[in-house]
């Protein structure tokens, strides 16, 4: 998720950092905010976590840490040179870091610095939530927290059924093994090769919505990975149905001849699947490339 982030942060770091300074640069003199504890700014910048003011000259900390819902006296008097040392202002007295992981809040964040007169105002921006902010990526909490139930109810529902098929395949291959008059024949090895197949790809769809939906939560839309899982399933599903075919020469071949043809439908069927998943692989990596 963090990966997410940082590269459409990387990918409009030019459009993030004028939107920053044009906004604060318009807002004027941040002196004039600091006795009522920044209280304007934090609702101009909803992605804002903390304010801090720094002596010019020595860059030791002359102000609380003011955080969005408290202020904490301890980092006062601590040294902030390490920060400027990260920072060029390039003929502006606004400048902005890159991305780091603050000691303060834990979050990765952007700090954005500006001087006025004798001081250093230090703005620590959390980067999901700015990026929110512009819309570069979508974060409905609780939507989300409905959509993660749902992922993970259904998901583990298919792997309850993908353990069922499993468990059928046994109890078929068993049967016909020790149960079935006639003994073992072509058809009693072909049905739980299917249904063994059929589970791996319901467990592996089900596995997929887990990765990508409840424990690693995607935000943005990664049509690479789309194309990865849906190119996979194909896979699994078309070799099951080439299986099925197979069985269903092997049955006509021994019972009825003249029942051939429907085979040759089936077979033909299932090539028409595999030429397209081939045109659609071919594609979409000529797209992917472009």
């Amino acid at each position: 998720m963090m990966q997410e982030f940082m590269e459409t942060y990387n990918n409009n770091v030019n459009e993030i950092e004028k939107f920053l300074s044009e906004t604060i640069h318009n807002l004027g003199e941040l002196s004039t905010r600091e006795e009522k504890s920044f209280d304007n700014l934090f609702k101009v910048f909803p992605s804002l976590e903390l304010v801090y003011v720094c002596d010019k000259d020595t860059l030791l900390q002359i102000s609380d840490n003011i955080y969005r819902d408290k202020v904490s006296s301890l980092p006062k008097g601590r040294d902030r040179s390490y920060l400027m040392q990260k920072i060029k202002f390039n003929n502006s007295d606004i400048s902005i870091s890159k991305p780091y992981i603050s000691s303060a809040t834990g979050k990765t964040c952007v700090t954005v610095v500006k001087e006025e007169d004798n001081k250093v105002y230090f703005m620590d921006f959390t980067v999901s939530a700015l990026l929110e902010r512009l819309g570069l990526i979508e974060l409905h909490r609780e939507f989300n927290l409905i959509s993660k139930g749902f992922y993970f109810v259904t998901a583990n529902l298919m792997i309850l059924l993908a353990v069922f098929t499993l468990g059928y395949s046994i109890y078929e291959l068993g049967h016909s093994l020790f149960f079935k008059e006639g003994g073992i024949s072509i058809e009693s090895i072909f049905k739980p090769i299917i249904a063994l197949t059929l589970g791996l790809a319901i467990f592996d769809l089900s596995k997929t919505i887990l990765e990508q939906e409840v424990v690693f939560k995607s935000y943005s839309k990664n049509s690479k990975l789309e194309y990865k899982v849906f190119t996979k399933f194909s896979i699994t599903i078309i070799i099951a149905l080439l299986i099925e075919a197979l069985m269903v020469v092997f049955k006509i071949a021994l019972h009825d001849y003249s029942q051939m043809l429907y085979a040759v439908y089936l077979i033909g069927g299932v090539s028409i699947l595999v030429l397209s998943l081939g045109l659609f692989i071919f594609f979409t990596r000529k797209v992917s490339r472009e």
